[in-house]
């Protein structure tokens, strides 16, 4: 038997639901809302005067070319990182859900990157890599390799990616490997027996079982490409050399905190939050279908 709650008040359901809903509209409807008003408006450093110029930020914007690089910039650094945080994670997931002799220790060392905040993580790779006392740099250098990525746009936007990854596998893995560990065993050993071997149960089986986890994460390494990843890219590289690592979410604190314009930076924020809403709607009405339930 289904057990169900029913509510014979009408308005105890709002209560419950009340510190939610406040929650969501002061640290996410009121700043939209806040944003949104601005993006139509051109005001000074201080905030003492406010005038109402319409969409000439809008317009601004597009007829910026590095806004418009940003762009690319942008939708290469979330295809790499989106796309290598989930391959790299869900072969890191099959292979710890293999191991039985000291799997908690294998499964808790994969798991302590996510401890890690963003600008610690970004803080990390830079002293890895650093062109002067960098012991990966160091090594590179005696394969005959070059690294320096405050001179080498690729290798910072390569140095930034590697962070980002990093710090993302482990929130992967979690999902990943709870997923692998849900599909019963029983399917595996019978396709075992059927003489598939370990390639075939992954592909047949385990992968399209693993479809609804793998979408969840599509749409959340996407998020946090555009949002979260800042911490990593202000501690790394600064959206330097140039602007070849500035991607979108650091350009609107580039333009709003450095450059204290306001206006436009509002309109890039808004901007940038129609394009997250957009993919993410994108994704669920099409890529959604392709995942078995």
């Amino acid at each position: 038997m289904e057990k169900r709650v029913l509510f014979r008040s009408k308005w105890l359901p709002w209560v419950l639901i009340a510190p939610q809903l406040l929650i969501i509209g002061i640290f996410f409807f009121w700043p939209a809302g806040q944003a949104v008003l601005q993006s139509f408006q051109m005001e000074d450093a201080f905030g003492m005067s406010t005038e109402w110029v319409g969409l000439d930020n809008f317009r601004n914007l597009f007829a910026d070319p590095t806004y418009l690089n940003s762009f690319k910039r942008t939708a290469m650094f979330s295809v790499l990182v989106a796309g290598a945080g989930i391959a790299i994670s869900l072969v890191l997931a099959i292979f710890a859900d293999r191991i039985v002799r000291f799997a908690m220790v294998y499964k808790t060392l994969l798991i302590v990157p996510y401890a890690v905040a963003p600008v610690i993580a970004g803080v990390l790779w830079v002293f890895l890599f650093s062109p002067s006392i960098g012991v990966v740099t160091y090594y590179l250098g005696k394969l005959g390799y070059n690294w320096n990525h405050m001179m080498n746009d690729n290798q910072a936007m390569a140095l930034i990616v590697m962070a980002s990854v990093w710090k993302q596998i482990s929130y992967n893995f979690l999902f990943f490997l709870a997923g692998l560990q849900s599909i019963p065993k029983a399917l595996i050993e019978a396709a075992s027996i059927d003489g598939a071997g370990p390639w075939r149960r992954f592909w047949n089986i385990q992968l399209p079982l693993l479809s609804p986890t793998t979408f969840f994460l599509l749409v959340i390494n996407i998020v946090y490409a555009f949002f979260d990843t800042f911490g990593i890219i202000d501690a790394a590289t600064q959206g330097g050399p140039g602007q070849s690592t500035s991607i979108l979410v650091y350009k609107v604190y580039q333009d709003g905190f450095k450059a204290l314009d306001l206006g436009g930076s509002a309109a890039q924020s808004v901007v940038l939050m129609l394009i997250v809403i957009v993919l993410t709607v994108v994704q669920f009405r099409y890529v959604e279908k392709k995942v078995q339930y």
